[in-house]
């Protein structure tokens, strides 16, 4: 790249231009004349020397100072390639991180983001509700790799001094929980965690880990809360469009190698083409679709509340939320506004508790809404709606979810980008069957 055509700075622009326009300054593939970021096809990269074969292997999942100013030298997809390089950049960015490094699915990042952080021995401390594949992860899996996870409940901070013991090195949760929507201040965890890391050595210091799927980076930056590392979805919001499965972590760049190397051996690599699509749909376009998504869920949410039917309805945005000012702190866009997302949970009415109004209220959207698609995931063009209790979440005892606020007639709704009228208008008829 000819550096004397750019002047400005990418820090100089806001977020919503630069999500658009990208790293300009990146050092990952040496283009210049392209209006849309190209993408790789290949596997292996043709090497012109026995020597520059051995300069990429030195420089792979390098952090030495020395080496960042130089063009990457490519070996093998799955140590790493262009076009998923420079969305990791991106991305890294829109995070407010060093570093990013992405992954075939979000559970695969997520397992990175615990894999890479942890060793034999020690544990993670998690939030009481999980997304139940991450639950399956903590307590099918990780103990088969000689570390465990326990549980508290992360919306009394205070509580969890008692719970921290000597093995544990990871605080593990979503804000907003999913299906919940409850709010975990970052800060205060923080505020914990510093605490107790004031008698540790760095090597066995507690890191916070935040899934920050719900609010995407335009909605909810943790890093820049307290939180060490930072975990996404990409088939979610980020990615927009319901066709490419992805996982990012964002991280200081002294976890650079750890997650490069624990990428290349697990070998959960994001493919260049959903990289590429990433890049070039669904970061450029989320700002335009939580703006859009977070207007319509606020009328969708007003709706449900004042609905005879529905119980509760818990969203950040909505004047009844009851951490109304947490969610003023911690959820903002880049710009400082209120930003509260396009999730959304509710609670039906049940008084004789025998036939089951959530089971009803789906199965009659799933048949006859045009605007409300049941379907798992989040986050797409299309409104989505599912049953957390029987379904994302079965993994998890009944009892403990229960206990921590998920309840058997709820459900959750990824508002996407429908007239809002017309989601109302499904809804409304469908909760006249019920």
């Amino acid at each position: 790249m000819e550096n004397h055509k750019r002047h400005a700075r990418k820090e100089d622009y806001k977020m919503r231009t630069h999500l658009i326009h990208g790293n300009f300054e990146s050092k990952k593939w040496d283009f210049d004349h392209h209006v849309i970021p190209p993408i790789s096809h290949s596997t292996a990269y043709r090497l012109t020397s026995l020597h520059r074969g051995a300069q990429g292997f030195v420089r792979f999942a390098s952090a030495d100072e020395a080496l960042s100013g130089h063009m990457p030298i490519y070996i093998y997809d799955r140590l790493d390639e262009p076009t998923r390089s420079m969305l990791e950049e991106n991305l890294a960015f829109a995070e407010g991180g060093e570093i990013g490094v992405t992954f075939a699915s979000g559970m695969a990042a997520i397992s990175a983001a615990l894999g890479a952080t942890m060793r034999q021995g020690q544990e993670a401390l998690a939030h009481d509700i999980l997304y139940g594949c991450t639950y399956s992860l903590m307590t099918n899996w990780l103990p088969r790799f000689g570390m465990q996870a326990r549980f508290g409940n992360f919306l009394k901070p205070e509580s969890l001094l008692a719970q921290i013991t000597p093995a544990t090195r990871v605080l593990y949760f979503e804000t907003p929980i999913n299906p919940t929507m409850e709010l975990i201040d970052i800060a205060e965890i923080r505020r914990l965690a510093d605490k107790v890391n004031a008698d540790r050595e760095e090597k066995d210091r507690v890191l916070i880990i935040v899934d920050n799927t719900f609010a995407t980076p335009f909605c909810q930056r943790p890093l820049k809360l307290g939180a060490d590392i930072v975990l996404e979805s990409l088939t979610k919001d980020i990615g927009g469009f319901g066709t490419d499965m992805g996982g990012a972590v964002v991280a200081p760049a002294s976890w650079y190698n750890h997650l490069m190397l624990f990428r290349k051996d697990f070998g959960g690599v994001l493919s260049p083409r959903s990289a590429w699509a990433i890049l070039v749909y669904g970061l450029p376009t989320l700002a335009t679709r939580m703006v859009n998504q977070q207007k319509s869920a606020q009328r969708v949410a007003k709706f449900l509340g004042e609905h005879p039917k529905v119980a509760s309805v818990a969203y950040p945005g909505a004047e009844s939320f009851g951490q109304k000012a947490l969610a003023h702190r911690q959820m903002s866009d880049p710009d400082g506004k209120f930003a509260p997302g396009g999730m959304l949970y509710f609670v039906l009415k049940n008084a004789d508790g025998r036939e089951s109004k959530a089971e009803k209220l789906v199965d009659y959207l799933a048949e006859h809404a045009y605007t409300i698609t049941l379907a798992v995931s989040l986050g797409q063009i299309k409104t989505l709606i599912e049953h957390p209790f029987s379904m994302t979440h079965s993994a998890l005892p009944d009892e403990q979810k229960r206990a921590f606020g998920m309840h058997p007639e709820g459900v959750r709704i990824s508002i996407g980008l429908e007239d809002w009228r017309d989601i109302i208008r499904d809804l409304e008829i469908a909760l006249e069957k019920v």
